[in-house]
């Protein structure tokens, strides 16, 4: 499970949305988990994320996300928000506006029948490559370096951590985040979960943002997997909070 820069735009539209102005995530959630992809093995994701604020759609994003075990242990990570970008109904524009890179490394393996979790780092880094008017972000390179932690007991499985993010933009702030989640397989196939997050404010007269995600991952077969997720989040004066979603197809090899 792992999804460390492409459930960014989650965060990022949630900033758009709700402040005057991004976390990489363990799909559905925003909260990443620890563990890399397996050694030689490939996790491609194709997914859609937006945000529904004051009964509109105030920014959608389609992407792709490739994923690779490079090494026991160590995986890297490739993310691309592309096609459909509609911050606005008035500004919808096609193409590649931002690339996401990443690197995971474990460095603590869970003890099965103790209590060591496993732990890894996954700093990673978030750039425009185009026209910055037509990004979902602002044209600085963002950097996140967290340390995430996850321990599973039977069918539960708890993750979760945080770290600091770095913001060179020309009103960027530096902000931490942390967030925890916890899932729990219904059966061979399903698992449901939620999750908690909070960031503080990552742009000069921004909110602290905090949220709560539902979630369900559901194994179509060996290869193909569906992930989703919805929650509100708070933090700003709007009547209601905005509702941040993703649905992603998982393929693995």
């Amino acid at each position: 499970m792992t999804w460390p820069i492409g459930r960014h735009g989650i965060l990022v539209a949630l900033a758009l949305a709700i402040a005057p102005s991004t976390a990489y995530a363990g799909p559905p959630f925003v909260t990443d988990d620890p563990e890399p992809t397996p050694y030689g093995s490939f996790e491609v994701y194709t997914f859609a994320e937006g945000v529904i604020a004051e009964g509109r759609m105030s920014d959608s994003t389609l992407g792709l996300e490739v994923d690779y075990g490079v090494a026991p242990n160590l995986q890297i990570a490739v993310s691309l928000p592309v096609g459909l970008s509609a911050i606005s109904h008035a500004s919808v524009h096609f193409g590649v506006f931002e690339v996401g890179l990443g690197v995971k490394y474990r460095f603590i393996e869970e003890q099965e029948d103790g209590w060591r979790p496993q732990v890894s780092v996954y700093p990673s880094v978030q750039t425009t490559i185009s026209n910055p008017e037509k990004a979902t972000t602002d044209s600085a390179t963002h950097t996140f370096l967290p340390l995430w932690a996850q321990k599973s007991f039977g069918p539960w499985t708890t993750f979760g951590g945080g770290g600091y993010r770095i913001n060179p933009g020309v009103d960027g702030r530096n902000s931490w985040f942390a967030g925890w989640a916890v899932l729990r397989r219904i059966d061979s196939r399903l698992q449901v979960g939620a999750e908690i997050y909070r960031e503080t404010a990552n742009a000069r007269g921004a909110d602290v943002i905090a949220g709560m995600n539902v979630a369900a991952i559901y194994d179509l077969n060996e290869t193909f997997h569906v992930v989703a997720s919805a929650g509100p989040a708070t933090g700003a004066q709007n009547e209601a909070p905005p509702i941040s979603y993703f649905l992603a197809l998982k393929w693995t090899r």
